[in-house]
């Protein structure tokens, strides 16, 4: 990625001189205004000029009062919105030349030579275009007295730098496109709202999810969720797919199991590429099987709502580096797209990757679907994170557990401060161990319960409902093994323990540091030891992401959504006593809990943090008559998506 600070160039003179405008075309997704603000604000740091052009491309046709000068203060608002502020149109004019021409006019008469495009495959394609016909465009113009030699010589050629606005996470080049994370995060709320009422009346609910080409939110959302099927395009199911699911349905009611859950993408086809649809599976598994069932299309609920806090830091260090594109691109400098390679953002040939997502496209309507997953998969991060999540999902809900089993052992215990996405990672690892014919073992309480003999066998059921739950099922502790090693050794042969998961933050770490130092002196310890990083402080040495941060950053940033917009209509002060004074007398503390119950409860009790510089939120007069105020956020929320499969992919 990157880095402002060039050495020997002053990152504040970088863009004196040069104009940049910014755009969002096609469909709106969450996490696109984090990106214009901070290509707003980059831009001005730099001492560039940055306009804003409303409505995408249309605007940019149109000119006028669709192109205008983006000032600091226009985008402090836009991270906490979804959609685009901007605006965003689907615009026929700049398909023709014409309209290029047009669009080319508006852009000169303003001095603006860069141009960073926020959207989806075809809207940077058409960039891409508009930047090979500038030269041609010019000449247009100059030959019909629009502008002048002197304005073209200035302008002379234009630089295109993209960014991917796509919730449908189906661009070939980067691993997460900005919405998708959002995305994902409203249906998992659904799904999460979905199983409570299917448990009630033991009913069967088929959801249906975006991805016409790509299944990647159907899948991700499957993962998360523990769902008995899952259907997308890029893997169309074998023949004979009906009888295999509704066995699986049926195994799963047998096993105890109130519920049944299958995910469809809205692309979904089988293997003479006819579509596979939410009614059709509603009559299949209501004839054959007599279930209850229920079909839900989530639409653009999807599209809707704020973006999470992925989406927030995704679409702002996308911003960055996009500015930092366009201010170091030179005339032969190919236009480029910013993309997320593991944990940073990259730069790669625009083009090239618009060309790739079309093959994609291609072979799967030819039914070349090995073809297809090979081409998704060119760049390999990308590759990796979508076979492991599709292996990872069969292996947890179609692989059924050996009957011959082995005779090692395995103990599953978390340890540290409990987190959201604890619970996965012990349902991953005891049904992974399971398959593989071992015998899992649950410890609870952490390295206390393994000194004190709280040690039980686990089961593929008992853990069949944990991916959702927040917390610790299995029950966790701050104490570390030191002063209890000899009881652990003990109790390590005595249940004849062959190896250890230990699933936690910091302290499972130093735990397990304590445990390898005592093999000196215990040789039962001398066992294969694997920690799991799950904090929310995401502090374990060693990973880029710990389990239970994305949601504690989510808790977070949900409730300075809320503290945000209360502040926008209350001014506090405060005496020295902490007694509030409210500026606008129109609105009491009454009022603002009812209107903001939940979140002013997260807010006040959990947080204690200063939202603006001169106001303290937190102040000794609220309590609830328990202290609670220790509890770290996100420690007992319902995982969100990212941690879930985390939790499940560390396996």
């Amino acid at each position: 990625m990157a880095n402002i600070n060039t050495a020997g160039v002053d990152p504040t003179k970088m863009g004196v001189g040069r104009a940049i405008a910014v755009l969002t075309s096609g469909g709106d997704a969450q996490g696109m205004n984090a990106a214009v603000r901070a290509t707003v604000r980059v831009g001005l740091y730099t001492g560039a000029k940055v306009f804003f052009v409303h409505e995408g491309y249309q605007g940019l046709v149109d000119g006028g009062d669709h192109i205008r000068p983006a000032t600091w203060e226009s985008v402090s608002m836009m991270l906490q919105l979804g959609g685009t502020v901007i605006g965003s149109a689907r615009c026929k004019d700049f398909q023709t030349r014409e309209g290029r021409l047009k669009a080319a006019f508006n852009l000169v008469k303003l001095g603006v030579t860069n141009l960073c495009v926020i959207g989806g495959d075809g809207s940077l394609t058409g960039a891409n275009i508009f930047r090979t016909e500038w030269s041609d465009l010019l000449k247009d113009l100059i030959s019909k007295g629009k502008i002048t030699k002197e304005e073209a010589k200035t302008s002379s050629h234009l630089n295109i730098v993209g960014m991917v606005g796509s919730i449908d996470n189906d661009f070939c080049g980067t691993d997460m496109t900005i919405g998708t994370d959002s995305a994902l995060h409203r249906i998992i709320e659904v799904v999460d709202s979905i199983t409570t009422t299917a448990q009630s009346h033991q009913r069967a609910f088929i959801l249906e999810v975006m991805g016409r080409h790509c299944g990647y939110l159907a899948l991700v959302t499957a993962l998360a969720c523990g769902a008995d099927w899952v259907f997308i395009p890029e893997m169309p199911p074998d023949d004979g797919w009906e009888d295999h699911l509704c066995r699986r349905l049926t195994e799963t009611r047998k096993a105890g199991s109130r519920l049944n859950v299958i995910i469809v993408a809205e692309g979904a086809i089988n293997k003479e590429g006819k579509p596979i649809t939410c009614d059709q599976l509603k009559d299949l598994v209501t004839k054959r099987l007599g279930y209850d069932t229920r079909a839900t299309t989530l639409g653009h609920v999807q599209r809707g709502g704020t973006p999470s806090a992925f989406d927030r830091v995704l679409g702002s260090r996308m911003g960055v580096e996009a500015v930092m594109a366009l201010l170091e691109a030179t005339p032969e400098t190919p236009a480029c797209v910013v993309s997320l390679s593991g944990n940073q953002a990259v730069r790669l040939p625009l083009m090239e990757c618009v060309q790739v997502t079309k093959d994609v496209t291609v072979a799967m309507n030819e039914g070349r679907f090995d073809d297809a997953v090979k081409l998704r998969g060119r760049y390999v991060w990308k590759y990796h994170t979508f076979f492991n999540n599709w292996n990872t999902y069969k292996l947890l809900a179609h692989v059924r557990p050996p009957e011959t089993k082995s005779n090692i052992n395995v103990a599953i215990l978390n340890v540290g401060a409990p987190c959201a996405g604890m619970n996965a990672a012990v349902r991953t690892a005891v049904r992974i161990g399971i398959i593989q014919g071992h015998n899992m073992l649950a410890v609870h309480d952490g390295f206390e319960g393994l000194a004190e003999e709280k040690i039980e066998p686990i089961t593929w059921n008992t853990v069949g409902d944990w991916t959702g739950k927040g917390g610790s099922e299995l029950g966790t502790k701050r104490v570390l093994p030191g002063k209890y090693m000899e009881e652990i050794s003990l109790n390590i042969a005595k249940y004849n323990i062959h190896a250890l998961v230990i699933i936690g933050g910091f302290e499972a770490f130093s735990g397990a540091l304590e445990m390898v130092q005592g093999r000196e002196k215990y040789e039962e310890l001398c066992i294969p030891m694997v920690i799991i990083p799950a904090t929310v402080s995401n502090n374990v040495p060693g990973s880029d992401f710990s389990i239970g941060a994305d949601t504690a950053l989510n808790t977070i940033t949900t409730v300075r959504d809320t503290a945000h917009t209360l502040s926008g209509c209350t001014v506090y002060k405060y005496h020295n006593d902490y007694q509030p004074i409210f500026v606008n007398n129109f609105i009491n503390l009454k009022k603002v809990f009812r209107f903001f119950l939940i979140d002013l409860i997260y807010l006040f009790i959990e947080l204690k943090c200063r939202i603006e510089s001169n106001t303290q939120i937190f102040h000794r007069q609220f309590s609830v008559g328990v202290q609670i105020s220790q509890i770290t956020i996100g420690d007992f929320r319902r995982p969100k998506h990212n941690d879930l499969c985390f939790a499940l992919i560390k396996m």
